[in-house]
């Protein structure tokens, strides 16, 4: 057994186990773990300094999850989107995968909470080559993101294989894989695994990073590893009502990642999963954040601000608003607020 593992083996999944690192209520815990599971690993177990602190908000579950009565369970509709097992096709070019059940840490904010970890995501053989059948089926299909649970917990022969029979496909051509291991679970990017990835460019990684105390020095391993191995890594951030909803925060970890090789893609609005109401932000909060951002660092640092709309209406980006007149020449504001002009030009758009 790799080293990984044995720390996924060994992972807090009941209140007992996490009575000896914070004391919490047990009774509480049990409650929300019946609903929603609970899995943190020793490593990330590591990072948390108390259960109330950016990390341990991510991690340890809330009493909240069980009295939210405004978010739903299944808010991307990705079940109506889901015309056969495991693939979710929500816009014209591209599928969902959903190839794992299975986290190194379950986030308490998670869109899929109701699924992850549970008997009722179920992951076999035969369901997989369903969703392998119906990729060839659609030649409209050019992009196919691999999720989950996260693909990167299976065992390296097993992701070989699967990524072997999408790069088999000839209408494929790109490959994205969407994992939040290089930050709850780092050591499982191992040199195996990053020449095994290698294989299949063009390879795209999207991981997930939420606040600067997880940019560690093995996170940073991590993705120099997938890095060195040619694979464009991105992060999707989520924003998180006291965990990272302040421009500081956000400023520090989008400075971070550029450091680690990782381009800052998308910040998004928290999703109107049950369970989750307790992290939402108000979406002017967000706008705040990104007029902060704009102008004070690289653009390579500056994210998407966007909203996965309900009902599966697909991402919409969130900006402000810099605009102040649009007529015979353009009024805007820079990101210090001074007004300037732009003539327009006189030929037809």
């Amino acid at each position: 057994m790799e080293d990984w593992q044995k720390l996924l083996h060994a992972s807090a999944t009941t209140g007992s186990a996490l009575q000896a690192h914070f004391p919490i209520d047990t009774t509480v815990l049990e409650r929300v773990t019946a609903v929603y599971p609970m899995r943190i690993n020793p490593y990330y177990l590591g990072l948390i300094r108390d259960q109330d602190d950016p990390l341990g908000k991510q991690a340890i579950p809330d009493i909240r999850e069980l009295t939210d009565t405004v978010c739903v369970a299944d808010p991307l509709a990705e079940e109506r989107l889901s015309p056969t097992p495991l693939i979710v096709h929500k816009y014209p070019d591209r599928v969902l995968f959903l190839v794992s059940n299975q986290c190194a840490m379950y986030c308490r904010f998670c869109t899929r909470k109701r699924l992850v970890g549970t008997a009722a995501m179920r992951i076999t053989d035969d369901l997989l080559h369903q969703g392998l059948d119906y990729i060839r089926r659609h030649p409209t299909i050019r992009e196919v993101l691999v999720s989950g649970g996260d693909p990167l917990l299976l065992p390296d022969d097993r992701i070989d294989a699967l990524l072997a029979a999408l790069r088999a496909i000839p209408t494929v051509e790109i490959i994205r894989i969407g994992s939040r291991v290089p930050c709850t679970l780092p050591m499982r990017i191992t040199d195996r695994l990053a020449a095994i990835l290698k294989k299949y460019h063009p390879l795209y990684l999207n991981t997930h990073f939420n606040h600067p105390a997880e940019i560690t020095a093995e996170a940073a391993a991590a993705c120099t590893r997938l890095a060195d191995a040619g694979i464009p890594l991105g992060s999707q951030t989520v924003l998180l009502r006291g965990v990272n909803d302040d421009l500081a925060t956000i400023r520090t970890l989008m400075r971070a990642l550029l450091r680690i090789r990782v381009k800052p893609y998308y910040l998004f609005q928290a999703d109107l999963t049950r369970g989750t109401d307790h992290f939402r932000t108000p979406v002017r909060a967000g706008i705040a954040i990104m007029r902060g951002l704009y102008g004070h660092l690289s653009g390579m640092a500056v994210p998407t601000f966007a909203l996965d709309a309900p009902g599966g209406k697909g991402k919409i980006p969130l900006t402000p608003q810099y605009i102040l007149q649009h007529g015979d020449g353009l009024v805007f504001a820079n990101y210090r607020g001074e007004t300037c002009t732009y003539p327009e030009s006189g030929d037809p758009c």
